[in-house]
């Protein structure tokens, strides 16, 4: 059994999406046992009158919670009792297998280091999210933990990205793309000139070279480089346009009565379509280089959005990822002694 901990408070739909969700992945799959954290009694609430195997489902209490807008350091350091905090040191117990959470983004990233550690090697830990492309997916790290990187960060977060995408994704050799704002060798600021040689010349990765923010939807890597910055902006402007584009689809379709009757034919399309583009479909952002793993879920969450990221921990689990991840890291201190 993989033993899964899901932050019960964390999230604008807490705690009513994130007990959905849990009961859904404990339906889909029999191979898991979810670890609800947060509030008990709000939680009981949340399962009255709901089907499920009590044998794979326990309750972890913690009575304070961590609100997205506190600072934190200082939220880590205060609210103990906090279903975060209580979660992370189950983690590093090795009580549970993985801890996923909707709550607060700065908290899982100060707390996964200062709380769980990182992989011995792993300078900083990373977010990296998967996002729909017209080849099916790609890997973008880092999308939120470090603002600040340097070329060192980003030659660890391609070893990472290529080792979770081939281990828990299943893409043999997966290449690697620097976002960049040409694909000349010399374009872009400082982090990126200096980045782009060395990743070139890493044995241990299949860099193909830069990757403009226009190419990014075409599939062109399966793992883009950046840092959170950039990434960031990368990923907000991604779902921001998938849904402008979706509504003013749906909007113009509306407007004409032939519009209407073609908006019936395409329906089925339009659905495939926009199962593609859903959040939902690709689960939470692992942070990638700690010592355990922590996913993050999108904030506004769905029950379905909660179960997908609940289930993403099976693979990674069972392909060892850390220990992979440990092993590369290693091999790339070696080479630089």
């Amino acid at each position: 059994m993989i033993r899964i901990a899901v932050d019960a408070m964390g999230g604008d739909n807490a705690p009513s999406c994130n007990v959905q969700g849990a009961l859904l992945a404990l339906e889909e799959n029999n191979e898991i046992e979810v670890v609800l954290v947060g509030q008990e009694e709000a939680i009981r609430k949340e399962l009255e009158g709901k089907t499920y195997d009590t044998s794979r489902l326990s309750i972890v209490n913690a009575t304070e919670v961590i609100e997205t807008g506190e600072e934190p350091a200082l939220s880590i350091r205060r609210k103990k009792d906090s279903s975060i905090v209580v979660a992370l040191k189950m983690v590093k117990a090795k009580e549970v297998d993985a801890f996923v959470s909707c709550g607060s983004t700065g908290a899982l990233l100060v707390g996964g280091q200062v709380v769980g550690g990182r992989i011995k090697g792993v300078r900083r830990g990373a977010l990296a999210v998967l996002m729909p492309t017209m080849k099916g997916f790609s890997l973008l790290i880092d999308c939120g933990a470090n603002v600040d990187a340097r070329t060192e960060n980003l030659q660890q977060f391609a070893v990472m990205g290529s080792i979770y995408m081939e281990k828990v994704m299943g893409i043999k050799n997966p290449t690697v793309g620097l976002v960049n704002i040409g694909v000349e060798d010399e374009k872009g600021n400082a982090l990126c000139r200096e980045t782009y040689p060395i990743l070139k010349n890493m044995k241990n990765i299949n860099f193909i070279g830069n990757a403009e923010a226009r190419d990014l939807p075409y599939g062109i890597a399966d793992v883009y480089v950046t840092e959170a910055f950039a990434g960031n902006i990368v990923l907000k402007l991604y779902e921001g346009t998938a849904k402008a584009l979706i509504k003013q689809m749906k909007a113009a379709l509306m407007e004409t009565f032939r519009g209407k009757i073609g908006g019936l034919l395409i329906k089925p399309t339009m659905k495939k379509m926009m199962k593609r583009l859903d959040a939902s479909e690709y689960g939470g952002a692992p942070i990638l280089g700690l010592t355990g793993l922590i996913v993050k879920a999108h904030g506004n969450s769905t029950e379905k959005q909660m179960k997908t990221a609940i289930l993403q921990c099976i693979d990674f689990k069972k392909n060892d990822v850390n220990t992979e991840i440990a092993a590369a890291i290693g091999a790339m201190a070696n080479e630089e002694a």
